[in-house]
């Protein structure tokens, strides 16, 4: 496992982190450098270990990195007319056609 204690954190984000690191690991990302990026990604969302210890409770969450792709998207095309979203999409066509040529 991972440098550091994980007796802190909840069965869930256990859970969450095994489900990143593989993510990783199918990807190609070697096993360690796989758990030690699920690890940082669980620190992210929910800000560490949920499990009370010492003083003080474990805060809950509203997982703002998971929520965050919808929100950014498509802010560039929006600003851009008609005229110039078609001609970007003829020209990506003809990219992808020559891109498809040039493999076969």
């Amino acid at each position: 496992m991972s440098q550091g204690d994980k007796s802190k954190y909840t069965d869930k984000q256990k859970r969450k982190a095994e489900h990143i690191a593989e993510a990783y690991e199918s990807r190609g990302v070697p096993e360690k450098e796989a758990e030690a990026r699920a690890w940082a990604t669980v620190n992210k969302d929910d800000g560490g270990g949920k499990k009370p210890g010492g003083s003080g409770r474990g805060k809950a969450t509203g997982h703002p990195a998971a929520h965050k792709g919808g929100a950014s998207g498509g802010k560039a095309s929006a600003g851009r007319t008609a005229a110039e979203r078609s001609a970007s999409a003829r020209k990506a066509a003809a990219t992808r056609k020559a891109n498809a040529a040039a493999r076969a």
